[in-house]
């Protein structure tokens, strides 16, 4: 699965890099909730799609974390992690890889990298929110 193509297939298609825009153009519904630990989870119940994201965390996480979800919600529509973690020996790491991968090139597109060259990817992560181990995933093309 090309994730970086489907993030910017997605991003294309409505137009906006945001994933609260995105969500809402694809009638996914936004949910907020305190999640104790949780940041936030994607869930689909009778073909109504779901995001669930924990109201007590910072706005730029909340964002990362709502891309990430997004992430679920495109490539993943019918899973549920959870249940998979909970009640099968299934892996779900390259499943959650996949969803971090489509968050990180969702909110740091190459476009954006290319108007700030003397900025690492790093630092050009932590200006859109993105955590500081994640932006490995990203895969830039010159």
């Amino acid at each position: 699965m090309d994730v970086k193509k489907i993030a910017v297939q997605t991003a294309t298609k409505y137009k906006t890099w945001d994933p609260y825009e995105i969500a809402d153009a694809r009638n996914v519904q936004i949910v907020y909730a305190p999640l104790k630990s949780i940041l936030g989870y994607y869930t689909k119940y009778k073909r109504v799609q779901c995001i669930i994201l924990n109201n007590n965390i910072p706005n730029q996480l909340q964002r990362f974390v709502c891309a990430h979800e997004l992430g679920h919600s495109i490539c993943h529509a019918n899973l549920n992690t959870q249940w998979l973690k909970k009640n099968t020996l299934v892996s779900t790491d390259r499943i959650e890889r996949e969803a971090s991968t489509f968050a990180v090139e969702l909110l740091l597109p190459d476009d954006f990298i290319l108007e700030y060259p003397d900025y690492s990817l790093k630092s050009l992560g932590k200006m859109v929110g993105i955590p500081t181990g994640l932006c490995l995933l990203k895969k830039f093309s010159r």
